[in-house]
Order: C-alpha cells, then sequence, then structure tokens
C-alpha cells in the first residue's frame, strides 16, 4: 500500500517555490505579520492560501462565508479567485485586526468583493438569512466549531463546501495521552464529522491541517 511523503523544510520550500505565485499584498499581509508576534500562528499557511485560490476557481465558487478572518490573508486568497461579481461575508469579532483586513483587502482592489461584519460569529450566523453559499471556510474558535459547522450545513447549498482548518492541531490529535482542552475539543469534533454522513470528508495535511467536506 502507497503512503504519504514526509514532508521536510526543504521540500515543503520546493513546493512553495514551484506553486501558485502570490500577489503582492498577499506577501505583504504575510510580511506584516511576521511582526506580530506569537499571534501570528493565526494566519493560515502559504500553501493552504494557494489551496483556497484553486479551490474557489476549480469550483467555480461565487459566494463565500468566512469564519474567522485575522489580517485577511484566507478572505485575499479566495477573494482573487472570485470573478467580479463574487462575494465574500467575512465575521471576526477583533476590530483591530478586520482594520487592518480592510486595508490590505483595499490596497489589492478587492474591498468591492468582501464586506466584513464585526461581532462574534454565533452572532452573525443567527442573523445571515442566506442559505446559497458555494464554500464556507471556518477558521476561528476552536471551542465552537461544532456549532459553526452545523450553522454552515444550514447556509451552505447542496454540493457547497466547508473547510475547517487547524483539525489537526500542530500534531498533537495523535497525542492519546493529550489533556489539552483544544486538543480534545478538535478531536471529538474530527471523530464526529468522520461519523457525518450528511457530508463526504477528506482531511488534507496542509498547513495544520484542513477537512474539506462536501454537502450531500
Amino acid at each position: 500500500m502507497g503512503s504519504d511523503l514526509k514532508i521536510s523544510t526543504k521540500i515543503q520550500e520546493y513546493i512553495l517555490n514551484n506553486g501558485l505565485d502570490l500577489h503582492s499584498v498577499q506577501k505583504e499581509i504575510i510580511s506584516y505579520n511576521e511582526s506580530m508576534g506569537d499571534i501570528k500562528r493565526m494566519q493560515i499557511s502559504i500553501s493552504q492560501s494557494q489551496f483556497l485560490h484553486l479551490i474557489v476557481k476549480t469550483s467555480n465558487v461565487k459566494k463565500i462565508l468566512e469564519i474567522g478572518t485575522f489580517t485577511g490573508l484566507s478572505a485575499l486568497s479566495m477573494s482573487l479567485a472570485l470573478p467580479e461579481d463574487g462575494r465574500i461575508i467575512a465575521l471576526d469579532k477583533n476590530q483591530e485586526t478586520n482594520e487592518i483586513a480592510i486595508k490590505f483587502f483595499e490596497k489589492a482592489k478587492q474591498n468591492h468583493k468582501i464586506q466584513t461584519i464585526i461581532k462574534p460569529a454565533l452572532e452573525s450566523l443567527n442573523e445571515i438569512k442566506e442559505n446559497d453559499f458555494d464554500l464556507i471556510f471556518i477558521d476561528a474558535d476552536k471551542k465552537n466549531y461544532k456549532e459553526y459547522y452545523e450553522k454552515s450545513l444550514i447556509l451552505l447549498k447542496k454540493h457547497g463546501l466547508i473547510i475547517i482548518d487547524n483539525v489537526l492541531w500542530y500534531g498533537q490529535v495523535v497525542d492519546e495521552n493529550s489533556d489539552d482542552k483544544i486538543t480534545l475539543t478538535i478531536k471529538d469534533f474530527n471523530n464526529f464529522i468522520s461519523k457525518d454522513k450528511r457530508v463526504e470528508k477528506i482531511i488534507v495535511p496542509l498547513g495544520d491541517g484542513m477537512t474539506v467536506c462536501r454537502k450531500l
């Protein structure tokens, strides 16, 4: 039986060097986040940004809901792949990082596609009446992942995609002795998704791990 390749630092660099070119503003966001200290880990990886871009392109996505925006790399990566009449609703409760993200969206001339809502995501999800999103990207507080997922299924059109970040949680999900609360929460969430017959799903080992679900 074949096995997955173990990705070394050199192979990772090779993959990035030979993959999709980044927009200049994407590079600016990554550079800016490097100055933010430990909080920079909230940013998706470069390979994930490339993956999201191509998923939007190849799946003919036009309407996206993002739960957790940070400084805007994921939203911008998806927006750049959208057609001119495409749309993203980006949810985040942090006013400061949201203002930073908006400036990057404006600089990349993508702000006309992206609507930001600043309040706790569960509140926003309860207020959204549309139920025809093509793609929903979840990358927010882990304790509410299951609620975000359930609400996303309601807002997603048939055969739409839900993509969830951080499902491998720095590799800690395979530590059977871990009693870390977030690790246990994500393990429980992953187990829940694996048994959910409402979707087809796969875990993709990019960045910190992404689960891609297709609504049946």
